[in-house]
């Protein structure tokens, strides 16, 4: 999908930081899945200059609220500028600064429609935890970059990152409380749904016997 002047000028404030942004084809999956969620609270964690987040914004309802977390200001004012030129009311969205392991702890139980991770899927297994929590039942966990390059599916490759994200891909697999797929647009996005609280159970937790 062509991505419009507001997005094509994030992604090169991204270009000039040294920071990429997600495919414009992951773009618009997001901004599919925050429109089928009609996702009113959402978490970003690693804004990079906004343009994933602009993605998101355009699919939520017009009273949707994006937190977004980085650690680096200089990517955070970048994509303040990005929602401004967007011409987003202030309240719509809340950059935080820091690292997202500190951040997340402080956010609200089963208060938040989606959760998306972009920029650092080498992390991404430390936020799962927290990112479940997070989740309403019937949320969904997405995280760019799970194909890694292709390196993920070569089982030559045993480099750190590389053996992280399949880690990460081991760990939402194992986790009976969410359904997940590997969906093969941009370098992966990896979508976890979790369950509605009937049917939560916790990672490795046996199945109820029938009678």
């Amino acid at each position: 999908m062509p991505e419009d002047e507001v997005l094509l000028r994030a992604r090169e404030r991204g270009d000039e930081l040294g920071c990429p942004a997600v495919s414009p084809g992951v773009g618009a999956l997001l901004s599919v899945l925050a429109a089928a969620l009609r996702a009113r609270a959402v978490v970003e964690v690693g804004t990079g200059t906004g343009v994933a987040a602009l993605w998101l914004l355009r699919g939520m309802p017009a009273d949707g609220v994006l937190t977004t977390i980085d650690a680096e200001p200089e990517l955070l004012r970048a994509a303040r500028t990005a929602f401004a030129e967007e011409g987003l009311a202030p309240a719509r969205t809340r950059t935080i600064p820091g690292r997202a392991v500190d951040v997340l702890p402080r956010l609200a139980d089963d208060a938040y429609d989606l959760v998306l991770v972009v920029g650092d899927p080498n992390a991404a297994t430390d936020y799962l935890p927290e990112a479940v929590r997070l989740l309403r039942p019937g949320g969904v966990i997405a995280v760019d970059g799970a194909l890694h390059g292709g390196r993920v599916a070569d089982p030559a490759r045993r480099d750190e990152v590389t053996t992280a994200v399949r880690e990460l891909g081991r760990a939402v697999r194992a986790d009976r409380r969410l359904v997940s797929s590997l969906v093969p647009v941009g370098d992966g996005l990896l979508l976890a749904v979790k369950h509605g609280r009937d049917d939560e159970r916790g990672a490795g937790e046996p199945a109820p016997r029938s009678r």
